[in-house]
């Protein structure tokens, strides 16, 4: 796992903070705990960690709320929702605020540092490439962290910006949920597919709020970025 980096982990059981900073430790990270979510946003702006694993049912704030307020005060800072709700509207709904990742309780704490290791790893990768990819109006700069549709910028988590750059590496050519789990989230397992449905979904949905659609899915094979004036 990538070295030198800093793990916030917030649950109000001390029994799972302890267990989860232990094993992350033993990984090679830093670990700050927290118990409730107003002492989580203190700790983050203390820590500035490089991730957040995040228990939605807190006692004052909850999840969702201390997403919400981390990315407006700070730097968009990837997170993993530890919960014990697994309803796919409270997915999509952490997804949406900008998480990148959701392990629902009971939980295999080897899945987690599998997880944590995954999305450090990609950010990380993030940080050290440079360049700029076109396509149609799209603009994708990895220097910059940023993205713009038609010279509007659009606001992107860590891993939707990590998909779009592996469809727009891939152009034009249908890639399978599979080879995007492979290359976007970089388990060391299988993984769950309808992770991939959901974030297709919300990157969809703020490309198109600036122009028509480039994501197109072709129903028992994959997914193509497709310029939007091409027919099908």
């Amino acid at each position: 796992m990538t070295q030198d980096a800093r793990v916030l982990v917030v649950d109000d059981e001390p029994a799972i903070t302890d267990l989860v900073a232990m094993a992350l430790r033993y990984e090679g990270l830093e670990v700050e705990v927290a118990h409730g979510g107003r002492e989580a946003l203190l700790a983050a702006a203390a820590f500035r960690p490089h991730l957040v694993v995040l228990d939605v049912m807190l006692p004052d704030l909850d999840g969702f709320e201390v997403l919400r307020r981390l990315s407006a005060d700070h730097d968009r800072v990837p997170v993993i929702f530890l919960t014990a709700r697994g309803e796919l509207e409270d997915k999509l709904r952490g997804f949406t605020l900008g998480g990148d990742d959701y392990v629902t309780k009971p939980f295999s704490v080897e899945e987690l540092i599998v997880r944590s290791r995954a999305i450090l790893r990609r950010t990380r990768e993030l940080a050290l490439e440079g360049g700029v990819l076109r396509f149609d109006d799209l603009v994708l700069d990895e220097e910059k962290h940023e993205v713009a549709r038609d010279g509007t910028v659009v606001d992107l988590t860590p891993t939707e910006f990590k998909l779009l750059h592996y469809l727009m590496l891939n152009a034009d050519r249908v890639v399978s949920k599979g080879q995007i789990l492979d290359r976007v989230w970089q388990y060391d397992f299988g993984g769950n597919e309808n992770v991939v449905e959901i974030f297709i979904s919300s990157l969809r949905r703020k490309l198109e709020a600036h122009g028509p659609r480039l994501i197109h899915t072709l129903r028992g094979v994959g997914y193509r970025l497709r310029r939007a004036a091409a027919e099908p």
